[in-house]
């Protein structure tokens, strides 16, 4: 999961969608991603704020660790609002040149 690479994420269901990790963090003992569906790259104009533009998405996700012992992670949506805004704010303060909206 290193920052600008490529994940593959697996529903429930059993399909895949690749994402783009933009920025990762470490908040209260916990690792969150911001990952977009575009691929990322600063020294170009696909921004997390253009990406509305161009009917992109960018996601805040928690990483945790699967309990078997593997080495795949659980990565799940930030559903929870006040979490969501605390790790957003995160993200803005961290990426200066960014503004997260939901």
């Amino acid at each position: 999961m290193e920052k600008n690479g490529e994940i593959v994420l697996t529903a429930e269901d059993g399909s895949e969608e690749a994402f783009f990790v933009v920025e990762k963090a470490e908040i209260a003992g916990r690792v969150y991603l911001l990952v977009t569906d575009q691929e990322w790259n600063e020294g170009n104009d696909t921004t997390v704020e253009n990406l509305e533009e161009e009917e992109g998405q960018a996601l805040i996700l928690r990483v945790r660790e699967e309990e078997d012992g593997s080495d795949m992670v659980r990565c799940d949506v930030v559903g929870d609002e006040k979490e969501l805004m605390i790790v957003s704010k995160y993200f803005e303060e961290l990426m200066e040149d960014i503004n997260l909206s939901m």
